[in-house]
């Protein structure tokens, strides 16, 4: 089969899946690393220390072990999966947002620490002239702070974006492999070399790889900013 004849027949739909997750996923770390680098880098508490290392653990640990993780604190099994499932007649189980949750885990930790060293390098001085102007907190956070920050905060914003691109043990072990459904580039990549389908699965690394690289130079281009 030539290329262009197996560009023609291939499902695209775990390329649709895996950017949609990754999106998603991303706006989700966004959102929380933003808030505890914030906190981590401008507040010292007892445990401080540990409860940052604890965020992190997702950087470490094996994939099936957040896998593992999210399934006993959201699967159908535990108390939250349990009252999802009789109010809301709902389960993350065997679902993209399953693979969502577990994309946000994973690279939760890349923003997170991207956020606070870039909240720990903006001028203070900066921050206090602006209260001395009748700024309320909130106001200076958004009007000097995060824009001093940004640069760095979306450099690891797109990193946490590849992670989650990439990610593969946790979702499957949350969401699955399921055509169309829970489906994404990884998983599609291994479906195809465990069937034997070589020129597919080489096709689907090369349009990862390039999605990988692009993303890697445009967030080096902003580390490069700060």
């Amino acid at each position: 089969m030539t290329t262009a004849s197996l560009i023609a027949t291939t499902d695209w739909s775990p390329l649709v899946l895996s950017l949609q997750v990754a999106a998603v996923a991303t706006l989700l770390a966004l959102v929380a690393g933003v808030a505890l680098g914030w906190v981590f880098a401008r507040k010292q508490f007892v445990g401080s220390g540990v409860l940052e290392a604890v965020f992190m653990l997702p950087l470490v640990l094996p994939p099936t072990v957040i896998g593992y993780a999210i399934l006993v604190a959201a699967g159908r099994r535990s108390p939250l999966g349990a009252w999802l499932r009789e109010h809301f007649d709902y389960t993350i189980i065997f679902s993209w947002h399953g693979a969502v949750v577990a994309s946000a885990v994973v690279a939760l930790p890349l923003v997170l620490k991207s956020a606070s060293a870039a909240f720990s390098n903006v001028d203070r001085s900066l921050e206090a002239a602006a209260s001395t102007l009748r700024q309320s907190p909130f106001s200076v956070f958004l009007r000097v702070t995060l824009p001093l920050a940004w640069p760095g905060i979306l450099a690891g914003t797109l990193l946490a974006f590849a992670r989650a691109m990439g990610e593969f043990g946790a979702s499957l072990m949350v969401a699955g492999s399921i055509p169309k459904q829970t489906q994404t580039l990884s998983m599609a990549i291994y479906d195809a070399v465990q069937a034997g389908h070589d020129d597919l699965a080489l096709l689907l690394v090369v349009v990862t790889s390039v999605l990988s690289i692009a993303v890697l130079v445009v967030s080096n281009r902003f580390f490069s900013l700060r």
